[in-house]
C-alpha cells in the first residue's frame, strides 16, 4: 500500500482508503500474525469498535503459501520470513541460527510446518500454579474447542465449528506405520488423539490444513471479516515505537515502505502481537525495559521491566537419520519431473503429495520414570534432507525429529542499538543447563531402541547420522553440539505473572504491568513454553484474550480429566 504523499493506501473494505498521520482509532494490533489476526477478527465483531491490524510484511498472496509441500521454500527466502540471525550459541560450538518468523498476514502460521498440537493439561496447570489465575487447564480447552473444527469430529475435547480447520491425517505409507507399530511394540502407549484424552505415546499428528491448503489464522479468522467497515488492514508498515503520554500507551509510530514516518492514536488500548522476537523488542524500543540496558542503549526508561526480553524459551531438535532398505514413496516424487507432476496435481485438485507436510505420525513420550509427563517429542519423516541445503538425500532413507519438551536452558533477547531497524540480539543458550543435554542423549538411545524393534525389520538399514559408531555419551555429545538445530517456538520473553513478580511482564489478562492501554497477546506471554509446536497455544492465548478485552466473561470451564501414567515414579513407559 505504499505510494508517496502524505496519505498511505490500506485496503478496507475490500476497496482503497487513504489513512492519514494522526488517524484514530479505538484498537491498534501491532502484527497480523497468528494471534494478531484472532484479535482483529473478535474485536471487530463489535461494530463500534474501530481497529486498525497492522502488519510489517506483505500480502499473503504467494502459492507458495498455500502449498503445504512447500514450507521448507517459505523458509529459504525471506519475502515472508524476517530469517533473524541468532548470536552465537556458547554450547554449540558457536553456530549461530536463523530464526525464522513469519513475516505477512497469519505470520508463522503462513510459513510453519503446519503441525497442531496443543501441549498437555499440565503445562497449563504450571501456568495456574504460578500466579496466572484462569489458565489452568480446565481454563482454556473451551478456547482450544472454539478456535478448530477437526475433521476428526468434535467430542468433550475436540471442536467442530470454530475457524481453524484441523485436518487429522490417515497415515498410509510403510515407514509412518511401521513407526506407529514399533512404539507399540516396545511397549509405549498409543493414543488415538494427542490433543485430547491422551498426549502421551504414539499417534497421528494433525496438522492445519483444508482442502489441501494450508489453513493459517489470515484464511481461518481475516479473510472472512476483511469487509467489515470497522476493520482496517495495513500492510509494509513497520511499527517502530510506542507512542506513551502520562503512563498511558497513546498509539504507535511507523514507518512506511518509502521510508516516512507517520502516527496513529488508539483510544482503547495498543495491542502487540508481532510475537516473541517483535514483541519483546518493540517494548524495549519504547521505553519498557530492564533500566540498565535501555540505558546503555541510550533509551529513555518509561518502565523499568527485567523480564522484558528475558526467559527465552525453544525446543531444540535433533535430526538422526537412516537408510531405507525397501523403495519409499516420497524420495523419487522429488526429482525434477516427477516434483512437476506432483504440483499440476495439486494445482488441478489440490491432491497428492503437495497437500501434506508429510509429518502423519508423533510420539510424546517421557525419557526416564520419575518424569511426570512427556519431555520429549519425536516425528519421523519419510524422507531424509541434507542438513546444509535441506535438498533431499539422494537415496531411500528417513528420518526421525527428536524435540526436547521442557527445556530447562534459558536465553534471551536484547537490542543492538536503539535503532528500530536493526534486529534484536537473539541468544537461546541452547544446553546450557545439563539437563537437557542428558535427556537429548537418552531421546537419541531411545529412538535407536524403536528403530530396532520388529516393525522395521526389512526397512532399516544403516544409521547415517549420528552413525553406530557414535556409541558413547561423549560421542553423541559432540554430535549434539555440533547439528542440534531449532524447532522455531521461541516463546516465554514477556511472561505473565502478578505484579509482585520481578520477572512478569504482563499481568493474567496481557496487560503491561505499570502502563495502561498497552496489552501483549502472543507466545512471548507464555511462562513456560508448552508440550509441542507452539501455533495452536497462541492462537488459544488470543482467543481467551480477545474476550478479556472486550469485557466479556470467559467462557465456562471444562473439567475434563487426561490420562497419565499412575506409575510414572517407577518405570519410564
Amino acid at each position: 500500500w505504499c505510494r508517496a504523499g502524505t496519505h498511505r493506501r490500506v485496503f478496507h473494505l475490500g476497496q482503497t482508503r487513504y489513512v492519514a498521520s494522526g488517524d484514530r482509532f479505538d484498537y491498534i494490533i501491532v502484527g497480523a500474525g497468528s494471534a494478531g489476526c484472532v484479535l482483529a477478527n473478535r474485536l471487530s465483531s463489535e461494530p463500534s469498535n474501530k481497529v486498525l491490524l497492522i502488519e510489517a510484511g506483505v500480502e499473503n498472496k504467494a502459492l507458495s503459501l498455500k502449498m503445504p509441500a512447500m514450507m521448507l521454500d517459505n523458509l529459504k527466502s525471506t519475502k515472508h520470513n524476517w530469517a533473524f540471525k541468532g548470536e552465537p550459541e556458547p554450547e554449540l560450538n558457536g553456530r549461530s541460527f536463523q530464526h525464522d518468523r513469519g513475516k505477512t498476514l497469519g505470520g508463522s502460521s503462513s510459513i510453519n510446518g503446519m503441525a497442531y498440537i496443543r501441549g498437555h493439561k499440565l503445562d497449563f496447570e504450571g501456568w495456574r500454579s504460578s500466579g496466572c489465575e484462569g489458565w489452568g487447564y480446565d481454563d482454556v480447552l473451551p478456547y482450544f474447542k472454539r478456535l478448530e473444527s477437526y475433521s476428526g469430529g468434535g467430542d468433550v475435547f475436540r471442536g467442530e465449528d470454530g475457524p481453524l480447520h484441523v485436518h487429522r491425517p490417515t497415515p498410509q505409507d510403510r515407514l509412518t506405520l511401521a513407526f506407529l507399530k514399533a512404539g507399540a511394540e516396545a511397549g509405549y502407549p498409543v493414543t488415538d488423539d494427542i490433543n485430547g484424552y491422551r498426549q502421551e505415546g504414539f499417534g497421528v499428528f494433525d496438522r492445519s490444513t483444508f482442502k489441501g491448503e494450508r489453513w493459517s489464522t489470515a484464511r481461518a479468522y481475516l479473510d472472512p471479516v476483511r469487509q467489515r467497515p470497522n476493520l482496517t488492514l495495513a500492510t509494509e508498515a513497520h511499527v517502530e515505537r510506542i507512542s506513551i503520554q502520562d503512563g498511558r500507551a497513546t498509539g504507535v509510530l511507523f514507518r512506511t515502505c518509502s521510508g516516512q514516518q507517520m502516527s496513529l492514536s488508539a483510544a482503547s488500548e495498543v495491542i502487540l502481537s508481532a510475537g516473541a522476537v517483535g514483541s519483546p523488542h518493540l517494548l524495549m524500543l519504547s521505553g519498557i525495559g530492564a533500566r540498565h540496558h535501555l540505558q546503555e542503549m541510550g533509551i529513555d526508561v518509561v518502565v523499568d521491566l527485567p523480564g522484558v526480553g528475558a526467559n527465552l524459551q525453544d525446543h531444540p531438535d535433533f535430526v538422526m537419520k537412516f537408510r531405507c532398505l525397501q523403495p519409499v514413496k516420497l524420495w523419487p516424487q522429488t526429482k525434477p519431473l516427477a516434483s512437476a507432476a506432483a504440483g499440476i496435481q495439486w494445482l488441478l485438485t489440490r491432491g497428492g503429495i503437495c497437500a501434506s507436510n508429510h509429518f502423519d505420525a508423533v510420539a510424546c513420550v517421557r525419557s526416564s520414570s520419575g518424569v511426570e509427563y512427556p519431555d520429549l517429542q519425536f516425528t519421523l519423516s519419510p524422507i531424509a534432507m541434507q542438513d546444509d541445503t535441506w535438498q533431499p538425500m539422494q537415496e531411500h532413507a528417513f528420518q526421525i525429529h527428536v524435540g526436547l519438551f521442557q527445556a530447562h536452558s534459558r536465553g534471551c533477547i536484547r537490542l543492538q542499538s536503539g535503532d528500530p531497524a536493526t534486529p534484536p540480539r537473539i541468544l537461546a543458550n541452547y544446553l546450557q543447563d545439563k539437563r537437557d543435554l542428558q535427556v537429548m542423549l537418552k531421546g537419541i538411545r531411545l529412538v535407536r531402541e524403536l528403530v530396532h524393534q520388529p516393525a522395521f525389520i526389512g526397512l532399516l538399514g544403516d544409521e547415517i547420522y549420528p552413525g553406530e559408531t557414535a556409541a558413547s555419551d561423549e560421542d553423541l555429545q559432540r554430535c549434539l553440539r555440533r547439528s542440534l538445530v531449532s524447532q522455531w517456538h521461541l516463546s516465554g520473553t514477556a511472561r505473565m505473572g502478578s505484579a509482585t513478580d520481578p520477572a512478569a511482564v504482563v499481568d493474567h489478562i496481557g496487560r503491561v504491568h505499570g502502563l495502561q492501554g498497552l496489552r501483549v497477546v502472543d507466545a512471548s506471554i507464555m511462562p513456560q513454553c508448552t508440550n509441542g509446536n507452539t501455533n495452536c497455544p497462541t492462537i488459544m492465548i488470543a482467543e481467551k484474550l480477545s474476550d478479556s478485552i472486550l469485557g466479556k466473561p470467559p467462557l465456562p470451564k471444562i473439567e475434563a480429566d487426561v490420562w497419565q501414567n499412575s506409575a510414572y515414579a517407577t518405570c519410564q513407559r
